[in-house]
């Protein structure tokens, strides 16, 4: 079994964040989309992708549209991987058996779901795919009703893709 594809229901998700937050998928949902980003702090795959999800989430984060990211390690270790990286989205912690990493049906991280309002997966990518990217980027953007801008900056080499 893979990933969950476009098109599916999204498994409820109800974890702590690495300060200690409560957060659930369904109160998110109630205020517009989620992007999902299950990732682990040593993956260079993630390592390379959670600085363009900032980028998504200072430009379109907003009470209409929510970033997550879902660690798969402990909450020490992921305020650190926040820290380095200056990701300010939320992290939530996903360590005690991969619970929610095993619902999305995961086989390699990064993984990201971009949920839509009524439970279904809009999009489903593994690894790092540029293309998927800048739809979600253009969701955001939809969601939060502010203007597109390009997630990718002038001068910027980015592979089209890049397993996780």
């Amino acid at each position: 079994m893979g990933a969950l594809t476009a098109g599916a229901q999204a498994p409820e998700i109800a974890l702590a964040s690495a300060t200690g937050q409560k957060l659930s998928l369904a109160d998110a949902l109630k205020r517009g989309p989620v992007l999902a980003a299950f990732f682990k702090v040593s993956c260079p795959t993630c390592q390379f992708t959670m600085p363009f999800l900032e980028r998504i989430y200072e430009t379109s984060g907003s009470a209409n549209f929510s970033v997550w990211g879902i660690s798969q390690n402990d909450a020490p270790d992921t305020r650190d991987f926040l820290k380095e990286y200056g990701l300010k989205f939320p992290a939530l912690i996903d360590d005690d058996g991969f619970v929610a990493s095993n619902q999305y049906g995961l086989t390699n991280v990064p993984s990201l779901f971009l949920i839509s309002p009524n439970g279904k997966i809009q999009v489903s990518s593994v690894g790092f795919a540029k293309a998927d990217l800048e739809t979600i980027a253009a969701e955001a953007a939809r969601a939060s009703c502010k203007p597109a801008t390009p997630l990718f900056k002038p001068g910027e080499v980015i592979p089209d893709y890049k397993p996780g």
